[in-house]
């Protein structure tokens, strides 16, 4: 490459930004697709879940029965993480209604 000044209309320019259009637009598409990894969020046993929520350990199975508050298992242990806990209880968040 020689040492003369680039323009912002050279060819030489032009193609590099196309390069990094490209690049740009096929990293954001990887990270669209891209799901939480589950080591990037805490995991609570089913008593920490029922506790925080004030319902018995009784009540969680019912949640993972109907399909309520997914969780995952490992061997027998049953482990939630803290994004689904929260995600589950912003489906049910209903504003106030306030009479003016």
């Amino acid at each position: 490459m020689s040492n003369e000044i680039r323009e912002k209309d050279h060819e030489w320019v032009k193609n590099v930004h196309s390069n990094f259009d490209r690049l740009l637009a096929s990293l954001e598409k990887l990270l669209s697709k891209q799901q939480p990894s589950v080591f990037n969020d805490e995991l609570l046993t089913d008593k920490e879940v029922a506790h925080l929520l004030k319902v018995s350990r009784r009540t969680l199975q019912d949640y993972r029965n109907n399909g309520i508050l997914p969780y995952t298992q490992v061997g027998g242990k049953i482990l939630y993480r803290t994004s689904d806990i929260e995600r589950t209880l912003m489906k049910g968040y209903k504003e106030a209604y306030r009479l003016k």
